[in-house]
C-alpha cells in the first residue's frame, strides 16, 4: 500500500487536503480586495471575494506549478514530479487544476477503476494564500463531476478520524461514512472510509459480506472463500492463515512452474467441506485453465487433480449445472440471500491476462456489486476501490467470461449449518 500523508492539523478554521481520500489540514489566510467607489444611481455590487478560479483539466505545463505547490502544502510524504506526469499520461486518471490569473492555486486527483462505477478521490490541495474561498469545496464539486461524467454512481475517500474540518466539509457535501480503518496512518490514528452516492437511484447493498483482500497473486479464489466463510459465520477470523490454508485445499495447479490458483470444483469442495452449499454453474464441464500450459507433465497434473475433485463434489452432492449463470439470474439470486464467486476476465479487470475471482454479493438492477480481492498498489488502490465495487451489468457480462472458450464459471453459496 502507499503510504499515506498526513499534514497536522494547524488551526480549526484551515482549509482541506487528501491524499487516497486522507484529508491533510493547512492553514488558510483571508483573502480581500478593497471595494470600489459606488457610482449614483447604480445597484452596489459587492467585491470583498474575488470571482471563481477557473477549474481545468491539468498539462504538462503545469508540472511546475503541481511541484510547487506539493512542496508548499504538504510537509512530508510528496507526491513526485515523476508521479504528477503519470497521473496526467493515464486515461484511467483526472487530475483538475484551480487557475487564477494565470497561477494554479490548487488541484485534485481523482481516480477511477475502469469498467467499473466507482471513482476515488485521491487528494486536493490549494494554495494556502487562497484560503477561506472555498476553493476546496469547488475542487470537490469538479471532482464529483468528472466522476458523474465517466458514468460512475460513487465516489470514496478515506480520512483521519481526528480531521474535525474534513468531517464537516463531507457531512455539508452530503458524504455518508461507511467504515474503519483501525490504525490505517504512520502514527496509527484511524481512518473513517467515507462515500457519496452520485446518482440518487443507485443504492449500495445492505450489509454486503466482509471484505478481505489476497495477499499472492495467486489466491483470489481463496480470498474469496475466506470472504463467505466471514458472511456466514461472523465467529472466524479472517486472516492470511485462513487463506493460505484455503489456498492448499482448493488449488489446482501443479508447483513446479510457478505457485497454483483454483479451477470450480476445487472451491466448491472447500466450501462444502464446511457447512456450506455451494452450486455450480459451467458453460462446459472442463478441465479448465490448460490453454496456457505447456508443460506435458504440469497439464497431466492439473487433469487429475481436478478429476479428483469432481469425483469429491459427486460424493458430496454439490449440483453441477451445465449452463452458465447471467446476470439477470444472478440477480434474483442475490434478492433469495446467495452469494457467488464469479470467473472474470483479468484482463478487463485489471489489465492482466489471468483467470480471476471475485465475490458477487448484490445489485441494484442496473449494477452487480463485487468484491474484488485484487488491490493494484502500484495504482495507489487502498480496500475502498475494491469493496463493494458497483459493475454495470452489460460490463458485468462481458468480463464474467475467460479464455478463447469464453467460460463462465459460478459458484453459487447459500448459508449451511456450522457446529
Amino acid at each position: 500500500m502507499p503510504t499515506l500523508r498526513v499534514a497536522p492539523v494547524q488551526n480549526p478554521l484551515c482549509l482541506l487536503s487528501f491524499f487516497a481520500g486522507g484529508p491533510k489540514s493547512r492553514r488558510t489566510i483571508p483573502f480581500r480586495r478593497e471595494q470600489p467607489t459606488a457610482i449614483p444611481g447604480q445597484v452596489p455590487v459587492r467585491r470583498d471575494e474575488p470571482a471563481p478560479p477557473r477549474i481545468r483539466a491539468a498539462e504538462s505545463a503545469d508540472l511546475d506549478a503541481l511541484e510547487r505547490l506539493e512542496h508548499l502544502v504538504f510537509p512530508t510524504d510528496r507526491l513526485s514530479r515523476r508521479s504528477f506526469r503519470r497521473f496526467l499520461q493515464r486515461p484511467s486518471d483526472a487530475l483538475l487544476v484551480a487557475e487564477e490569473d494565470g497561477a494554479v492555486i490548487g488541484y485534485a486527483l481523482l481516480l477511477f477503476r475502469e469498467r467499473t462505477a466507482l471513482a476515488r478521490l485521491y487528494s486536493v490541495a490549494v494554495d494556502p494564500k487562497a484560503g477561506r474561498r472555498g476553493i476546496g469545496r469547488l475542487l470537490l464539486d469538479a471532482a464529483e463531476a468528472a466522476a458523474v461524467e465517466r458514468g460512475c454512481v460513487f465516489i470514496r475517500l478515506e480520512v483521519r478520524a481526528d480531521n474535525a474540518p474534513a468531517l464537516a466539509l463531507y457531512a455539508g457535501a452530503g458524504y455518508r461514512q461507511f467504515g474503519r480503518y483501525v490504525g490505517y496512518y504512520q502514527d496509527q490514528m484511524d481512518a473513517l472510509r467515507f462515500e457519496k452516492r452520485l446518482v440518487a437511484q443507485v443504492r449500495p447493498p445492505v450489509n454486503p459480506p466482509p471484505y478481505f483482500e489476497q495477499t499472492l497473486d495467486f489466491t483470489c479464489g481463496p480470498a474469496c472463500l475466506v470472504m463467505i466463510l466471514g458472511w456466514a459465520d461472523p465467529r472466524i477470523r479472517l486472516d492470511r492463515t485462513l487463506e493460505l490454508k484455503l489456498w492448499r485445499e482448493a488449488t489446482t495447479i501443479f508447483m513446479t512452474s510457478g505457485l497454483g490458483g483454483c479451477e470450480p470444483f476445487g472451491l466448491a469442495v472447500t466450501l462444502a467441506r464446511r457447512g456450506l452449499k455451494p452450486e455450480l454453474y459451467l458453460s462446459h464441464p472442463g478441465p479448465y485453465f490448460l490453454d496456457g500450459v505447456r508443460s506435458d507433465e504440469k497439464r497431466t497434473v492439473m487433469r487429475l487433480t481436478q478429476q479428483e475433485f469432481r469425483g469429491e463434489a459427486a460424493t458430496l452432492g454439490i449440483p453441477v449445472r451445465g449452463s452458465a449463470l447471467g446476470a439477470a439470474e444472478l440477480s434474483r439470486r442475490f434478492d433469495e440471500g446467495a452469494v457467488a464467486i464469479v470467473l472474470v476476465s483479468g484482463y478487463r479487470m485489471f489489465r492482466k491476462k489471468a483467470p480471476h475471482w471475485v465475490l458477487a454479493h448484490g445489485h441494484d438492477g442496473r449494477h452487480i456489486f463485487i468484491h474484488d480481492p485484487w488491490v493494484e498498489d502500484e495504482d495507489f488502490e487502498t480496500p475502498a476501490a475494491a469493496t463493494n465495487l458497483p459493475i454495470p451489468v452489460a460490463e458485468f457480462e462481458r468480463m464474467a467470461r475467460y479464455g478463447r472458450d469464453q467460460l463462465r464459471a459460478t459458484i453459487l453459496i447459500r448459508k449451511g449449518s456450522f457446529t
